[in-house]
């Protein structure tokens, strides 16, 4: 089967980062390796990584699941302007999330500096969790939208006149339906917040991923890293396996009557309609607001000079230039794995799928590291090439495609493939002509996860952007830690801009299809 050579194709990819780790691992005598895993200090870090994605997932949870219901299922004004603003974080770096919430206390912060109100400074444990959790929720909203659309109203009216209550009809119709993209979702914000390193370097909360870019920048000892990286990696494929047990033991989820989708019934908002206003500005004024306040206030503070503003379109050129191809090949790759998954379960293309989320699992300067080894070594015409970078961004996001795909293909009725064969489609008229129009919702929502993601992404390009191909992303960093704040801006705001209006474009596009 021709979708196997794709598939084959991402298997071999993740092996390569694998590969690394094991040279370097190995390179240490038996008695080294044991005394590296069984130090106490491996312990406290795995009690702090385990709390930290928790934290994430319970106030990531807060924040989208009602989102994704009032924007679905309910007569709330706006719907589409609300899916684009629950978008917008994705496209605020993490460093600039991290950098406002420790703009606001302190000796120097805002608060104090122009309200003469002193607090402390929002750091640690609880300031990782609600940094994290302010630019991760998109991932979760957007998997739970993708599977409210496709679930078809009909079950819920089939319930209710069987006389099930609000309540039964949630939890044994509506809840097994959602399962898969609420999998999808927290296992994607969970692998993301096991490799991020910048908001929980700059809130000073020691993780499995602060110790493994300590190591590595300061050249300790890279053998202890990749041990680190392994721990780590382990830990990620144990959620990795924990999410497909789970989605192993659900049941079929595919209507099996006749007949196209029927919409669900929306939930007037009347009374409650308040309510819903005040807590789309606590979320948006939190996660957009904040942001954007404390970048006005450093351009207001200290004006950048007119050439840094024009510095900026041709930055967010040479990043586009890399991430929409990044995007486009990670859809490209995501639609075989998932299918095969999906349509066709083996052990081959479940390990297939699996190993996709061993790119995202790994900390992001491993990979990099893993690549740049991989190209000297092996493919020298790749080293300080573009190509490098997008084959890294490719793998690092490819999980992130994957999610809507996958739900939205649990959610189709096989015999609509088979009917189309029976008739005389061939598999490539089977594609565009049934499948691609059903997966056109989810095809786009994973294309622009990856190209936001790329587009604010830093570790990575760092190590593998050729020289002189500064991003975005690169701008904001470098200028951020020589505290330059009013010249990283313009970039900053950049990202936020071009990203929000792309993502608005998309939706749009979306609806009127």
């Amino acid at each position: 089967m021709l979708l196997l050579v794709p598939a084959v194709l991402v298997l071999l990819a993740m092996l390569v980062p694998l590969a690394y780790l094991a040279v370097r691992g190995m390179q240490a005598e038996y008695q080294e390796v044991v005394e590296l895993i069984w130090r106490p200090r491996n312990l406290e870090l795995l009690i702090n990584t385990l709390a930290l994605t928790g934290g994430v997932l319970a106030l990531g949870s807060l924040l989208a699941w009602p989102l994704a219901w009032l924007v679905t299922r309910t007569t709330l004004p706006g719907r589409s302007l609300v899916t684009a603003l629950a978008m917008v974080p994705l496209a605020i770096p993490g460093y600039v999330m991290a950098y406002a919430l420790l703009g606001i206390g302190g000796h120097y912060g805002v608060l104090a500096r122009v309200f003469s109100l002193q607090i402390a400074n929002i750091q640690g444990y609880w300031g990782a969790v609600l940094a994290l959790s302010l630019y991760t929720y998109p991932y979760l909203f957007l998997n739970l939208r993708s599977a409210f659309l496709g679930l078809d109203g009909s079950l819920e009216e089939s319930a209710q006149s069987l006389g099930y209550n609000r309540f039964e009809i949630l939890r044994k119709i509506v809840f097994p339906h959602l399962l898969p993209a609420i999998l999808a979702g927290y296992l994607v914000v969970g692998l993301y917040v096991l490799g991020d390193f910048g908001v929980i370097a700059l809130m000073r909360f020691d993780v499995f991923s602060s110790a493994i870019y300590n190591q590595y920048a300061g050249a300790y000892d890279r053998i202890y890293a990749a041990w680190l990286s392994l721990m780590l990696l382990a830990l990620a494929l144990s959620f990795v396996l924990m999410e497909g047990f789970l989605l192993r033991r659900r049941k079929r989820l595919a209507s099996v009557g006749s007949g196209s989708l029927r919409p669900p019934s929306l939930f007037r908002l009347k009374k409650t309609l308040p309510l819903a206003f005040l807590f789309l500005a606590l979320v948006f004024g939190a996660s957009i607001g904040l942001p954007l306040a404390m970048l006005g206030y450093w351009l207001f503070i200290e004006p950048p000079a007119l050439t840094v503003f024009l510095q900026v379109p041709w930055t967010f050129l040479r990043s586009a230039s890399a991430a929409l191809p990044a995007a486009v090949l990670a859809v490209l790759f995501a639609f075989p794995l998932c299918y095969l998954a999906v349509r066709y379960p083996s052990r081959l293309s479940n390990l297939c799928e699996r190993s996709a989320y061993i790119g995202y699992a790994l900390p992001p300067l491993t990979l990099a590291l893993a690549l740049v080894f991989f190209a000297m070594q092996t493919a020298f015409f790749l080293y300080q090439s573009l190509l490098l970078l997008i084959i890294a961004w490719t793998i690092a996001t490819l999980v992130l495609a994957m999610g809507p795909i996958r739900s939205a293909l649990l959610q189709m009725r096989p015999n609509l493939e088979e009917a189309a064969y029976a008739l005389g489609y061939s598999p490539s008229a089977t594609f565009f002509h049934v499948l691609f129009p059903r997966l056109r919702r989810g095809m786009v929502a994973g294309m622009v996860l990856v190209f936001l993601f790329c587009m604010k992404e830093l570790p990575i390009t760092l190590l593998l952007s050729p020289t002189g191909f500064n991003t975005l992303a690169v701008a904001v960093f470098t200028r951020t830690v020589e505290s330059m704040m009013a010249e990283a801006a313009p970039f900053a705001a950049a990202i936020i801009l071009f990203s929000g209006i792309s993502v608005a474009m998309l939706l749009h596009r979306e609806t009127r299809r």
